[in-house]
């Protein structure tokens, strides 16, 4: 794989919060393009690592290059990243006073300084992409909770990142709202968004992912296509997590 393909690479990445190893030595690379599911138990870094990837969490040791970007902790390496990475939380922040309309507009506007009626043009533009253009006046707590979340999608997308994260961005909604989400994400993997998303909904991964990879303790256990992780996981921790989802 040429630099050029590579979106995001972790090398022997570690980070700590006090005694605690919360990632420990994190090898893994990103194809651009890629559509990689993180899975794995509560607590085992998956949530930490994505949010290495633009600085939300800083780390100890080993390298993070992303976009052809090394991150090296400055504040000029961590906003040339922000402004290739878009990010989509469990919670949708969404400013509750501005309309879906005007959340979308905010950070280009304020971070791009593109004009106003341009900006409201690309809003417009992502808000119908995730089928949210009909409800662009209307304000968050007028919104379900799926749509707030699709809201807080193009939001991000209205940056134009090359990469998206999501960070178990279905976990706050009600069922009917968890598809309606994860519909929107799929059809951005199948637009060619490189994306990163940490997620418990498996059957997402299995018909999404290009790769999964789980994690436990800190450590990427396995990465395998959906295929043969669901069918034939190599490493017993992975096994035991996939009995556990199946069974619940």
């Amino acid at each position: 794989m040429s630099k050029s393909e590579i979106a995001i690479r972790f090398e022997n990445l570690n980070k700590k919060y006090g005694e605690f190893h919360a990632l420990k030595d994190i090898n893994l690379t990103v194809a651009r393009g890629e559509k990689i599911v993180v899975c794995g138990p509560s607590g085992s870094g998956k949530s930490t690592m994505i949010r290495c990837v633009n600085h939300l969490e800083a780390y100890q040791s080993g390298a993070l290059t992303v976009d052809g970007i090394r991150m090296d902790n400055s504040k000029e390496a961590v906003r040339k990243i922000r402004d290739h990475v878009g990010m989509c939380f469990q919670q949708f922040n969404l400013f509750p006073h501005l309309s879906a309309l005007d959340n979308c507009t905010l950070s280009p506007i304020y971070t791009h300084k593109v004009p106003r009626a341009e900006a409201e043009v690309i809003a417009m533009e992502y808000l119908a992409k995730v089928r949210m253009d009909g409800h662009a006046h209307k304000f968050p707590n007028q919104l379900s909770g799926g749509q707030q979340q699709r809201v807080a999608i193009a939001r991000s997308l209205c940056m134009k990142p090359d990469i998206m994260l999501f960070d178990e961005p279905t976990s706050a909604l009600d069922p009917e709202s968890i598809s309606e989400v994860l519909d929107v994400i799929a059809d951005l993997g199948n637009e060619g968004m490189t994306m990163m998303c940490v997620t418990h909904e498996m059957g997402f991964a299995r018909k999404v992912a290009d790769r999964i990879v789980f994690m436990d303790a800190g450590q990427i256990v396995e990465v395998a296509d959906p295929e043969s992780f669901f069918t034939n996981p190599r490493h017993e921790r992975s096994r035991k997590f996939l009995q556990q989802v199946i069974n619940h």
